[in-house]
């Protein structure tokens, strides 16, 4: 079982608890502009090979931290799916 699929896993439970409102800010969630400039950059350094050790762990933590940010959004869209099919 890979990474995502736990994360799936464990996330039923909190999926099952979203109403639509927090279903909705959670699926429309995108990172600030800052954060988003820190990761466009250690992914540019990523992909040429340069980040330092301590660079790669942070940006390690950066992916690990979308990555349950991205399982969180697919429960929220599968919420939203959900209640618009049953309205």
């Amino acid at each position: 079982m890979n990474k995502l699929s736990i994360l799936s896993k464990l996330l039923d439970p909190v999926g099952a608890l979203l109403t639509p409102e927090v279903a909705q800010r959670i699926a429309s969630y995108q990172a600030d502009a800052e954060t988003q400039s820190q990761l466009d950059q250690f992914a540019a350094k990523a992909n040429e090979g340069l980040l330092t050790d301590a660079e790669r762990r942070e940006y390690e933590q950066y992916i690990s931290a979308i990555d349950l940010i991205t399982v969180l959004q697919i429960k929220a869209r599968t919420v939203l799916k959900n209640h618009h099919a049953s309205v």
